[in-house]
């Protein structure tokens, strides 16, 4: 019995980074300007933090201490009834690089604008990995434009101890953010471009950590562009650049030192290219990357051309007198392995 592929792998995936990437700054502005608090103080202590609870012994995590700093706040009055659905809401009041996200929408149709692309039913989805929230990002305007969204995430009412002896959970009357549910830092974002890679963000039987061939992998890393705006994101970059896929830093045009960054990265072998965070329809980043679209569909053609001409035998035809059934002819005709 022939095996079956799991996935046709006609897809085109472009992933992204969240803050400074596809926003000008962090998305965390929103909450501190409606709860009327210092926003600089706020990441200034959260900046301290790791050296403080190291000196007592205690190691935390550089990239997502701010969620445990959100829950002091909270937990102390300063961020009171700070909900998801209050995250939400928040993350409407999000602005956008120019040009997004009609660029999402674009790209889209770059894997429509040839027939040969359409003979192969070639899709791009668009995924968001964040060290931000979640929720934030799904009340932006940006949210009905992709496919999945990765990011840190709250749990409102814990359950109690003993829960599972109780017939009845209390009715939590007042909700609000007070534990961590999902951590996404730098590094565990490379977790989720294997999720992606492998399927199992569409089919959680799948396990991420189980082996699988290239063939059986819903979209290989080679079809992948990783878009970031910097340092904090090499591990992504590596694992996408070294598996052969696209890695793309932008940074803020009005930025020397951004730019810079992305420069140092370039000539460390970090990334492919680099350009400003201007999504505009003649952008450089936005003609890099419809380049780069149009390039990995070409590369799907061609790869399935090429299988369509290895797994589907030459019919066999009327001989004429010229053709000299020397053997050689006869041996094509008896390698048929199957008739139509």
């Amino acid at each position: 019995m022939t095996k079956k592929n799991l996935h046709r792998q006609n897809i085109v995936a472009c992933i992204w980074d969240f803050d400074k990437t596809l926003i000008p700054g962090y998305m965390q502005a929103p909450i501190f300007e409606a709860f009327g608090i210092d926003g600089e103080k706020f990441w200034k202590e959260v900046n301290a933090l790791p050296d403080i609870y190291a000196k007592r012994g205690t190691r935390v995590s550089y990239d997502t201490i701010y969620l445990n700093h959100l829950i002091s706040f909270v937990k102390n009055g300063c961020l009171k009834g700070l909900t998801n659905q209050r995250l939400r809401e928040l993350g409407k009041e999000l602005r956008f690089y120019d040009g997004l996200p009609d660029l999402f929408t674009r790209l889209q149709a770059v894997t429509e604008s040839r027939p040969e692309y359409k003979k192969h039913n070639i899709k791009l989805e668009h995924y968001i990995i964040s060290t931000g929230l979640a929720e934030m990002i799904k009340g932006s305007i940006i949210a009905p434009h992709v496919d999945g969204i990765f990011g840190c995430e709250f749990i409102e009412a814990p359950l109690p101890p003993n829960y599972t002896n109780q017939d009845e959970l209390p009715l939590q009357m007042e909700f609000e953010i007070s534990q961590i549910g999902t951590i996404v830092d730098n590094t565990i974002k490379t977790r989720y471009i294997f999720e992606i890679n492998k399927g199992t963000n569409k089919n959680p039987t799948i396990d991420v950590n189980a082996s699988m061939d290239r063939v059986d992998r819903r979209i290989p890393i080679d079809r992948m562009i990783y878009t970031a705006d910097g340092p904090s994101d090499v591990p992504v970059f590596s694992v996408v650049k070294s598996n052969g896929g696209k890695a793309y830093a932008v940074f803020n045009p009005e930025s020397e030192a951004e730019f810079a960054q992305n420069d140092a990265l370039l000539h460390a072998g970090r990334i492919h290219a680099y350009g400003p965070a201007d999504y505009t329809h003649k952008s450089t980043t936005s003609k890099w990357l419809r380049m780069h679209v149009r390039s990995i569909c070409d590369g799907i053609v061609a790869e399935c051309e090429a299988s369509l001409n290895e797994n589907v035998s030459r019919a066999p035809r009327h001989l004429h007198d010229e053709d000299e059934l020397d053997g050689t002819a006869a041996r094509k005709v008896k390698s048929q392995k199957e008739l139509f």
